[in-house]
């Protein structure tokens, strides 16, 4: 299809000005073939038109619970913050990239979404971003890894969402490793955004990180910078100024909208804020321990480490009780495949939702 539009596109752009036809009978042989502008990408199609709040809420709803993938720095640092500054991106030395593993394991979990990291505070990109050269691209990988997920997601029938860190500890005024300095520079984080917001189809939510402070623009400058492409997409904020639809429950459980005591973060704005349309909680599926990280992969003496099927099992019952949808999360390993541990756990919990969705 590619061949096809790039050959017209050359006959057309050599016709002379007189030859009338000739531009009729392509642009007939254009509209025939559905070669339109959108039609040139492989993206796919993005709904520009709002749906009433109620409707898409209920959409949001519907996915009930996700995979939450943290796959960045941290996962070779073994800290949950990784310093930035005297890292670039080949520091990011994984050996592979099994998007399909991820998204099979999603599915047989019956997860309806992917939550996807695509950039923490050390500010490296899990895209091709042409607004940083500490990208993945960049890295020992060399793939855009966003990329390779969508088509994983779209083979799956599974949906994204991105999780997005607002500051960055290499803009302007950032104090590297430190909460809340993130530095400011609008201008970047509004071109990150639109990158993702218009080359990956459409982002079924944002999980917005404002561990490093906003990056300059304000929540609800940013809300309307997201909605401004896809205004179908939630967009929530784990702390800070309260915008947006969606609540954001980091480390916390099941609980009605409003309920500010099913959250350790992000308490008054829950209970006080009545914009939010959905809550969405989330904690890691790897358990508080000694030493490594817990959002992202640990060190491999913690590889037998994980929460039972059951906790999770109860939990997404707990989800679908409220109307809220859960966020697990999963650390991908030095070669970008889920831990045996986790692919084995979520599929347990899987049987379990179907075993009840087929009990009388």
């Amino acid at each position: 299809m590619k061949e096809t539009v790039l050959h017209i596109g050359r006959v057309h752009t050599g016709l002379s000005k007189n030859n009338k036809v000739m531009r009729k009978q392509i642009t007939t042989a254009c509209l025939i073939l559905g070669l339109t502008g959108t039609a040139f990408s492989d993206t796919p199609e993005i709904n520009t038109a709002k749906l009433p709040d109620e409707v898409r809420a209920a959409q949001v709803r519907d996915m009930k619970w996700g995979m939450f993938i943290c796959w960045s720095f941290s996962t070779f640092s073994g800290k949950e913050w990784t310093h930035t500054r005297d890292k670039d991106a080949s520091y990011f030395k994984v050996t592979g990239c099994d998007t399909d593993q991820w998204c099979q394991t999603a599915k047989d979990a019956g997860m309806g979404y992917i939550l996807f990291l695509a950039k923490h505070h050390d500010g490296f990109c899990l895209w091709d971003t042409k607004t940083t050269e500490k990208k993945v691209t960049n890295s020992p990988l060399g793939i855009d890894v966003i990329a390779k997920l969508k088509k994983s997601c779209d083979k799956y029938g599974i949906k994204l969402a991105l999780y997005f860190s607002e500051g960055d500890w290499n803009w302007p005024d950032s104090v590297d490793g430190k909460a809340m300095q993130g530095g400011n520079n609008p201008e970047m984080k509004k071109a990150q955004l639109k990158e993702l917001l218009t080359q990956y189809g459409p982002i079924e939510f944002w999980w917005m990180d404002n561990a490093a402070g906003t990056g300059g623009l304000s929540h609800q400058d940013t809300v309307d910078w997201v909605n401004q492409f896809q205004p179908n997409s939630f967009v929530g904020f784990n702390h800070g100024e309260p915008a947006g639809r969606l609540c954001l429950r980091e480390m916390g459980r099941p609980g009605k909208l409003g309920d500010a005591s099913a959250t350790k973060y992000n308490k008054e704005g829950e209970a006080q804020f009545k914009g939010y349309q959905v809550a969405e909680f989330t904690y890691p599926i790897l358990p508080k321990h000694k030493g490594g990280a817990q959002w992202f992969y640990s060190l491999p003496e913690h590889d037998n480490l994980c929460f039972p099927p059951e906790k999770l099992f109860q939990d997404y019952q707990g989800a679908v009780k409220f109307g809220n949808i859960f966020s697990l999360d999963v650390g991908p390993n030095y070669a970008g495949k889920l831990r045996d541990i986790d692919v084995t756990t979520l599929k347990q919990v899987g049987e379990m939702i179907r075993a009840g969705a087929a009990a009388p």
